[in-house]
């Protein structure tokens, strides 16, 4: 087992008219029938890429989702597509397996990024670990920012900043342009599963790495459009989309073995979205679809009160849909 596995071992103005471009998301709304997967990933995607491109041939689109296909079956090929992690990540996690942590030693050990240090004072002075009510100066201390976070903060602070040049930075026109987005998503997922996973009965962190994680399999899937889409045209047939899903997300759990994540992060992402799946992927497939509505909402595609959004959500991933607005802009 490599140092991932043993590492992670532990436990606005509402828009007025919805413009979800699926063809029958307003049939789908009238009936107020929960929207499948695949018509929230269609409407996810074709917002992403922008649905001004004109379709690429239906020949293109095999040639692509072939070449996933391939990668599926050869992860570290796709693996190479994307950056790895930096090698300070894993000393100070090894440092957070200690249930006995010492702050002050941690804080020494951070001091030497300066980057991981101003992401550390960036979450430690947002809202939900500063409340309005006991609003005072900022948090000013690394040690206290680091007691702040608490462990488990501070291991989801960590994973979130190895992973963000895995997914945010690309080459190649789509790509580049649609990989900080997709890393947006993947984060809004991550939040979202960590939410939800004490009501599923789920580990939190590693709900929060599957959502972290999820999407590698998506931006590789971008880098192989890139290459195959020459001439600005762009894939978008109902069928290429559900392919391209169900490729990237099979890369995704492959990737996560080679990288040695947990085997159980590996599986969820896998399994999300099937029948009989493990309280794991069940609560990784609703943050997959709250972070995607999140994001179309906020992109003023669709109403936040439109059907497309709210049917089949219980009060609790209703009330996770909220908190999923940029703490930002609340």
């Amino acid at each position: 087992m490599g140092w991932i596995g043993k590492l992670f071992g532990g436990e606005g103005e509402k828009p007025a008219a919805r413009t979800v471009e699926t063809a029958d998301a307003a049939a789908l709304a009238d009936a107020h029938a929960p929207a499948t997967a695949a018509e929230v990933d269609a409407a996810w995607y074709r917002w992403l890429v922008g649905a001004s491109w004109p379709a690429a041939s239906p020949d293109t689109e095999h040639r692509i989702l072939a070449e996933l296909a391939r990668l599926g079956q050869s992860p570290s090929s796709g693996a190479a597509l994307v950056p790895r992690v930096p090698e300070i990540i894993p000393q100070l996690l090894r440092t957070l397996r200690d249930e006995n942590m010492n702050a002050a030693d941690l804080s020494r050990q951070m001091g030497k990024d300066v980057v991981l240090v101003a992401e550390v004072y960036r979450e430690a002075n947002l809202p939900r670990y500063r409340p309005r009510y006991h609003a005072g100066p900022p948090v000013d201390s690394m040690e206290a920012a680091i007691m702040l976070l608490g462990q488990n903060g501070m291991r989801m602070l960590l994973a979130r900043v190895a992973l963000r040049p895995v997914l945010s930075v690309q080459t190649g026109a789509l790509a580049k342009r649609a990989a900080p987005l997709v890393w947006t998503q993947s984060e809004k997922c991550a939040l979202a599963a960590s939410i939800l996973a004490p009501h599923a009965r789920a580990n939190p962190f590693e709900a929060y790495l599957a959502g972290l994680i999820e999407n590698v399999g998506l931006v590789v899937a971008l880098r192989l459009v890139d290459m195959a889409c020459k001439d600005g045209a762009l894939p978008q047939s109902d069928d290429f989309v559900a392919g391209l899903f169900a490729g990237a997300r099979l890369l995704s759990s492959r990737i996560a073995r080679l990288w040695e994540f947990p085997e159980t992060v590996a599986e969820a992402i896998a399994r999300a979205g099937r029948s009989e799946a493990p309280p794991l992927a069940r609560t990784l497939a609703l943050a997959d679809r709250l972070g995607k509505l999140r994001m179309l909402v906020d992109a003023a595609r669709v109403g936040m009160d439109d059907p497309f959004v709210t049917a089949g959500l219980d009060r609790a991933a209703l009330g996770c849909f909220e908190r999923l607005q940029d703490e930002e802009e609340e």
